[in-house]
């Protein structure tokens, strides 16, 4: 392997190649992308990109050499038992992760941390076992520390330091925010050009509240204190920066601040905001009509008022991307083709920006689709099938449950003639039914932006995005519920979470999303290798298609059937970037 240096006009690359023969002629392949000369020098702290570039060659070719095809032949006993309390498995799959770690200059933003704070501790050890864990092995801080022995490398400090650890993380979380933005850049593309807001909220196991923990709505309908989570995620679909409230603040009031740390630490100055109806509020979207800054947000049409919420459901006027036509879609037959087909309108909406006594008009976009008609009628069949079977048990009408299916059970109180009566009536509220029908197929959405309505449509469409990453703080890295006490553990507590978001994000992107969250997080839980004494380690996995995918794209193997002690050394070392 060589090295090979690729000037443009602003920038110098340094890739390695190797020779190989295809189709019976010599020539080059590209085995690692190293960047630019200044993402060097700033991710891996070095001055000279080139001598650091070759010192990384000679690394390579060095394990290379190590690795050369030798047949050992390992002695083993059917008498002789394995040592007492030695760790003899060990976990592979967070090399992968460590990658992309290097990568973003966490190493370097700890040591920066640590200079500037003056503590003796090893802060990106701990950081570093906290990220790893939350994705491998999500847990309490405790397991995570005893847990964290079980990956290839050791650590050397103590329970108690994890602690004193995220008093400074709180301390410094909107620095690496906006470091850890800036690194990504050089590593994936970000599409800072829209930027979707969402929030969501945390239970605690605690039962009191205090500081952030606070009693209020749970979007799990769970009777604990709870704290709420804004997270900004670019077009990209990896996340941007996030803030942590208490519950009982209103979640509208979350998008302003956060979006003006945005664009004082990374700089952000023209981009369109896309949130839910939840998040609309005339405050927000006024804040979001200035300078080069826009708006989308979902617009609820039973919420609307009379005559806006008439026009949207009205049959007629409607049209398609690419056709002058005027539609009635009362009269569209359900075929595959119109199936896939978005009907559309749109009306100007005038209004009034007091604080800045400017005109303030926005446009209402409202859409048809057939799928989507037939996607929230198959929801709302179940929905009343669970209806059904509240119905065979009253009882359970009256308790709490995160279903929203009771809304179509009607309750009466009441006997006919108005008297009082003993027990309730319980039917299927047909009413209720009729009316959300109505909106079946319908979507609307409200902007300041004067572009194609199909394609505004199509930007909201992708907030889904948000909410997949939510799903996967929630339930795959188990984020709930969380157990510490002091808000600025708390608030380091989700920094970490938002760490191994981005990190899982830009793996899936590398790995062209061609593989579930599901897929590539149980495999690398699953990616041990087990020490063979002096000889080295062998893989304890089942190679597939996506671990070949994840060591094409980290630039190293730990898959051959033994791996030497000097070959492992050299691969933990290419993980981290040195």
């Amino acid at each position: 392997m060589r090295l090979m240096i690729s000037p443009s006009k602003n920038a110098k690359s340094f890739y390695v190649i190797k020779s190989v023969q295809k189709n019976g002629k010599n020539t080059s392949e590209i085995v690692e992308k190293l960047g630019t000369e200044t993402f060097i020098k700033e991710t891996y702290g070095v001055d000279d990109a080139e001598a650091w570039a070759r010192s990384h060659i000679n690394e390579l070719n060095a394990a290379e050499k190590a690795a050369k095809d030798v047949e050992h032949f390992v002695r083993f006993s059917t008498n002789e038992l394995i040592p007492a309390g030695k760790e003899l498995s060990f976990n592979a799959g967070y090399l992968f992760l460590q990658k992309i770690y290097s990568q973003l200059g966490l190493p370097s933003i700890c040591k920066k941390i640590k200079k500037d704070n003056a503590f003796t501790y090893d802060l990106n050890a701990i950081l570093s076992r906290l990220v790893y864990g939350r994705i491998l092995f999500p847990s309490s801080k405790l397991s995570c520390f005893e847990q964290s022995k079980e990956l290839l490398e050791q650590t050397e400090f103590d329970l108690n330091l994890i602690y004193r650890a995220l008093s400074v993380l709180a301390d410094n979380s909107d620095f690496i925010q906006a470091e850890l933005y800036k690194r990504s850049k050089k590593l994936v593309k970000r599409n800072t050009g829209v930027l979707f807001y969402d929030c969501t909220n945390y239970f605690f196991e605690l039962k009191h509240e205090d500081g952030l923990k606070q009693y209020g709505p749970s979007k799990e309908h769970r009777p604990n204190p709870i704290v709420q989570m804004g997270l900004f995620m670019d077009k990209s679909g990896i996340p941007l920066a996030f803030c942590i409230n208490p519950e009982n603040q209103n979640e509208q009031l979350s998008l302003k601040p956060l979006e003006q740390q945005i664009m004082r630490d990374f700089e952000l100055s023209k981009f369109v905001v896309c949130t839910d109806a939840g998040l609309s509020s005339d405050a927000n979207r006024r804040f979001n009509n200035f300078g080069e800054i826009s708006f989308i947000t979902t617009q609820s049409i039973k919420k609307l008022k009379r005559s806006l919420k008439e026009w949207c459901l009205d049959c007629k006027g409607w049209q398609l991307e690419g056709s002058k036509k005027a539609y009635d879609i009362s009269e569209i037959e359900d075929t595959p083709e119109n199936r896939n087909r978005i009907f559309y309108k749109q009306m100007l909406v005038e209004g009034y920006d007091e604080e800045r006594d400017i005109a303030f008009d926005k446009t209402l976009i409202v859409t048809y689709s057939l799928k989507y008609k037939l996607y929230q009628q198959t929801i709302c069949e179940r929905q009343i099938e669970r209806a059904k079977k509240y119905l065979q048990h009253p009882a359970q009408y009256d308790k709490h449950s995160v279903t929203d299916a009771k809304r179509f059970i009607k309750k009466t109180p009441v006997t006919n003639d108005g008297e009082i009566a003993e027990k309730a009536a319980y039917e299927l509220n047909i009413n209720a039914i009729e009316e959300e029908a109505k909106y079946d197929g319908f979507y609307a959405v409200c902007t300041n932006l004067d572009d194609d309505p199909a394609e505004i449509a199509m930007i909201n469409h992708d907030r889904w995005e948000i909410e997949e990453s939510f799903r996967i703080m929630k339930s795959e890295f188990d984020a709930r519920p969380v157990y510490l006490h002091r808000d600025d553990r708390i608030k380091a507590y989700f920094l970490t979470c938002f760490i191994s978001l981005m990190i899982y994000r830009i793996l899936e992107k590398q790995l062209d999303s061609s593989f579930t969250c599901e897929e590539i997080i149980n495999t690398l839980r699953k990616m041990n290798v087990r020490k063979v004494g002096e000889y080295g380690y062998i893989p304890n996995y089942t190679r597939t298609e996506l671990t070949d995918a994840m060591h094409d794209n980290a630039g190293f193997r730990t898959d051959n059937e033994l791996t030497t002690p000097k070959a492992m050394a050299g691969i933990i070392r290419r993980s981290k970037g040195l």
